[in-house]
């Protein structure tokens, strides 16, 4: 039986007293983009060091390909590609100067080293940059060099702590658009606290909270709980008391904005459109508009944290 490329077993951590991460399980045993998503302070980036080796762990085990990461790290640290937070590119060299260093380090053989960088910079696009000095790059570019050194020894395994953070919305698209190309290759962990980032990305998410894992499965699973729960509503003639909305079935709380517009809490699915239309025209309310509201992120956290 093949080995699971990550396995993460019982991983906990503490910084003096408070623990940051407890009891974390998860495996990876496929290509694809994988979420780490949780609010800021959740656990994510203690979870993620650790993976890499950066840090180690108070208790719980970590294996990349088979290999145990604490017993024998520079083994499975082969199988692993890093781009933290902050990508740490030497911004006075240029980009061939770069990657070849970062090619070094990785304890590469000499003779494969200019393959290497040339698959990699041409999968990130910045072939057209080797010679281009780091500092002169722009965000989008620069960050396309730190995740090329993340693959310059074509791992199995690459982790991108909140990639995007600090692009511009064109920027942002394209490198989503290089991680799900570099995940067709290899399981990719991405880090990140921006829901749309998940739901652009990423095939199977696992949620930290405070900590704690509170929901591990695929984007379909997650966003089950992203489903519309309320309707954003403007009628000219709206009743006068909240009873005759509340008798429309599956409506559950009557919120009044201003005279003329409410927020409608309902449960079910999204046929209570139709019965709130109908309702409407048959008691003169003079419908203007009205619109399906999903949660919040701040709520499904809350949610999934079992915190209502």
């Amino acid at each position: 039986m093949a080995n699971k490329i990550v396995e993460v077993k019982h991983l906990s951590h503490r910084y003096s007293v408070d623990w940051a991460i407890k009891d974390i399980n998860f495996e990876i045993s496929t290509k694809g983009v994988f979420g780490l998503l949780g609010s800021n302070g959740a656990g994510k980036s203690t979870t993620m060091n650790i993976i890499c080796n950066v840090l180690t762990q108070i208790e719980g085990d970590v294996f990349i390909n088979g290999v145990d990461l604490r017993k024998d790290p520079i083994t499975a640290k082969k199988f692993i590609g890093f781009l933290p937070q902050k990508a740490p590119l030497h911004t006075d060299m240029t980009v061939d100067e770069y990657l070849y260093h970062c090619a070094d380090i990785r304890l590469m053989p000499k003779s494969e080293i200019p393959v290497a960088v040339e698959r990699a910079k041409a999968k990130c696009g910045i072939a057209h940059f080797s010679k281009r000095v780091i500092s002169n790059l722009s965000g989008g570019y620069q960050q396309r060099v730190g995740i090329a050194q993340s693959i310059i020894h074509d791992p199995m395994f690459v982790i991108l702590d909140e990639p995007t953070n600090g692009l511009d919305p064109n920027q942002i698209i394209e490198i989503r658009r290089l991680i799900r190309e570099i995940a067709e290759e290899r399981a990719v962990l991405i880090s990140t606290h921006i829901l749309p980032e998940v739901q652009a990305a990423c095939d199977y998410i696992m949620m930290i909270e405070h900590g704690n894992m509170v929901f591990k499965g695929s984007i379909e699973e997650f966003n089950n709980y992203m489903d519309p729960s309320v309707l954003l509503v403007i009628m000219h003639n709206a009743p006068e008391g909240d009873s005759e909305l509340l008798k429309i079935e599956g409506m559950e709380r009557v919120e009044r904005l201003t005279r003329t517009r409410f927020r409608l809490h309902f449960k079910g699915d999204d046929s209570i459109v139709s019965r709130v239309v109908n309702e409407a025209v048959r008691n003169n309310w003079h419908l203007r508009e009205i619109s399906l509201e999903k949660e919040s992120l701040d709520k499904v956290f809350a949610k999934l944290s079992g915190k209502f």
